[in-house]
Parts: structure tokens; C-alpha cells; sequence
């Protein structure tokens, strides 16, 4: 196990390089960077004086290869201003240096954990997101949670059930949470609770009401769960159906065995069966993805439900990053992102040989 744990992390490595470097190139040819951006903005808050800085050059300005601006592409943005000030803006953000360079400069900042710091924020990467982790690892903790302690009974059930009615209409449950995606749900309960068009039962954003910071702890407590319900309720909507029938699924196919049968025959009761030798054998896959599944739920599920209840986590610093093409808060967290998913899918390996000592990756070939 040593041995196959230590390949695992050398791959780490190429992996990381890899992903960022597609990333990178992919960037190069995006429109609307951050030099256009501010450059739009000059133009809309410069009137005359950005007239008066333009001097007599009222042409196009090229500017060299970077990110958002496509390879030597120009910079529509800047016609009517002074070049000085375009330079001056390239220089503060750092694209008057050729991509390779930036790109390199990344990956030795990227070494120490040095992000570079936000465009538009003015504040260290790593900053940004140790702020917002705590929400969106909450989001994403409970949901997971709820998911497995929903989804794994009811899976059973169904397994054991299968054909009757109750695994009937359950299926068309699960269909319904499978085919419709969390953040519609999500939009669904801020209409029928959240002071939409019907009932204001739960608050509409954020996690904490105004004051809560100078209330006690439990009614701090019960402040924060209140602001969860509807979050947490929308991914456990949306999140829930893959994990039922990959539970109802398992055990079918384990029921099915010879080891059951001979359990069956030897006078073994049910209860006895399922949950003494069914269920270790079942569980193994829907358990050991358990790491996989809360950063899938961290980094991925909760983003648009994030943005529908204003919640100030990752997937909302994600999105406005995005959108404004703040690149280094874009590549910090995809570099975070990347480096723990790929840590969660090593523990995942862990998890299976600490679930079954019978798995060996060491004889794999």
C-alpha cells in the first residue's frame, strides 16, 4: 500500500501541471479580460478628461499576448486614450510580460501556496478563499450527511422491496430528484418560503440574520440552522437520487450471490443476512466515495445554490471571479479545487482498503 500510495501522489504532480496549463492556454483566447475591462470602465467614467489624456492618438492600441485579450490581440477598449495609460494599466496587472513568463511565474508562486492577489479586490488569494471555505464546507458537509443518511436507508428498502409498491412510486421520487436539478429547487423553495410569492417562512440570503454576532451561542445556533434549511434542502433534492439506486443496486447484486443463498440455507435469519453479510460487501463502494461525493457537493453542486441564496462561499467567489475575469482568484481556486480532489480520490483508496483489508492495490497490474 506504500508503494501504490506513493505513485499516487508522484502523479499529483503532472496532474496539477496539466490541468493548469490546459486552463492557462484556454484563457489566452477569452475575450474581455481584465485590461478590457478596465479599460471600458475608463472610457465610461472618463468623458472629457480621458479625451484630454487620449491626446491626438485616437487609434487602436495593440497590446501584447495575455489572458483575455487573445494572442497579440487588440485591445477594443482603448481606442480614444492615451497609450501611457494603457501601458500603465497592462503594467498594474501585470500583462505587459509575455504569457510563457506569466504562466511560469504562476506555477513558482503556486509552489509556496502564493496565489498573487486579486485584480479587482486587492487582497492575497489564499485570503479570499480561507474567508469564504467555512461556508461553503458547511453547505456542503450537511448536504453530503443528509444525502447518505437518506439515501443509503431508502436504498435498502428498495432493495429489498424491489417490484413492490413501495419501490414503485419511491423510483418515480427518485426520478424526479434526478431529473430536475438542485438550484431549480432551489428557486422553487425561495418562492413557496422564502417571501417569493406565497409564505416567508426562512430567511432569503446569507447565514446569519443582522445582530446575530451580539446574541448567545445557542441562538446563534439556531439562527445559523435556520438559514441551512432551505441551502441544505435543495442540494439534498438535487443530490440524492444517483446515491439510492447506486445503494438499491448494490445490494441487488449482492443478494443475488452464492455466500446468501448458503447463509439463506444454514437457517440465518434475514436481518441476520442483510446487515451481517450483505452490508459490508454493499456498502463498500457507496462509503468509500464518500470523500469524492462532499468535494463533488463542495466544489461543484453548491455553486449555483450559492448564488440563488447569496451565500458569500466559494461558489459565489468562483462565479464573480468569472465574471469579471479576476484571473488570479480564477486559477488560485482552480488550483485548490484540483488539489483536493485529487487527495480525496487517494483517501477514497484508503477508505476501501480500511472498509475490506482484502483489497490490495499492490497486486494490481
Amino acid at each position: 500500500m506504500g508503494a501504490y500510495l506513493l505513485r499516487r501522489l508522484a502523479l499529483l504532480v503532472p496532474t496539477l501541471f496539466g490541468i493548469i496549463l490546459i486552463n492557462f492556454a484556454v484563457v489566452q483566447f477569452a475575450p474581455g479580460g481584465p485590461v478590457d475591462q478596465m479599460l471600458a470602465e475608463l472610457r465610461g467614467q472618463g468623458g472629457s478628461a480621458i479625451g484630454r489624456m487620449s491626446g491626438e492618438g485616437g487609434g487602436e492600441i495593440r497590446a501584447p499576448s495575455g489572458e483575455g485579450g487573445g494572442p497579440a490581440g487588440s485591445y477594443r477598449g482603448a481606442r480614444g486614450l492615451d497609450p501611457a495609460v494603457v501601458a500603465e494599466i497592462e503594467r498594474a496587472f501585470g500583462f505587459d510580460k509575455p504569457a510563457h513568463v506569466r504562466f511560469f511565474e504562476m506555477l513558482k508562486g503556486y509552489l509556496s501556496f502564493d496565489f498573487g492577489r486579486s485584480l479587482f479586490q486587492g487582497r492575497p488569494v489564499l485570503d479570499l478563499v480561507l474567508e469564504k471555505l467555512p461556508v461553503s464546507i458547511s453547505l456542503g458537509l450537511w448536504s453530503t450527511l443528509l444525502i447518505y443518511f437518506i439515501s443509503i436507508p431508502l436504498g435498502i428498502a428498495k432493495a429489498t422491496r424491489d417490484g413492490s409498491r413501495f419501490d414503485f412510486w419511491s423510483s418515480a421520487v427518485v426520478l424526479v430528484g434526478y431529473a430536475v436539478p438542485g438550484f431549480l429547487f432551489a428557486i422553487l423553495l425561495v418562492v413557496l418560503f422564502a417571501g417569493g410569492s406565497f409564505l416567508q417562512i426562512f430567511p432569503l440570503r446569507g447565514l446569519a440574520s443582522s445582530g446575530a454576532s451580539d446574541w448567545p451561542f445557542w441562538q446563534r445556533a439556531l439562527d445559523y440552522a435556520w438559514h441551512m434549511v432551505l441551502p441544505t434542502i435543495s442540494l439534498v433534492i438535487g443530490g440524492f437520487a444517483g446515491l439510492v439506486m447506486l445503494t438499491k443496486n448494490s445490494f441487488m447484486d449482492e443478494i443475488g450471490k452464492q455466500y446468501v443463498l448458503s447463509a439463506r440455507a444454514k437457517g440465518a435469519g434475514e436481518n441476520r443476512v442483510l446487515y451481517g453479510h450483505v452490508f459490508r460487501n454493499a456498502m463498500l463502494l457507496i462509503i468509500a466515495g464518500f470523500p469524492a461525493a462532499f468535494i463533488g457537493i463542495l466544489f461543484t453542486g453548491a455553486l449555483l445554490v450559492e448564488i440563488v441564496f447569496s451565500l458569500d462561499g466559494l461558489g459565489l467567489l468562483g462565479f464573480e471571479s468569472a465574471i469579471r475575469r479576476d484571473y488570479p482568484v480564477m486559477f488560485g481556486t482552480l488550483y485548490i479545487f484540483t488539489l483536493l480532489g485529487l487527495v480525496m480520490q487517494i483517501v477514497g483508496d484508503i477508505t476501501y482498503t480500511l472498509i475490506d483489508p482484502r483489497i490490495d492495490f499492490e497486486a494490481r497490474r
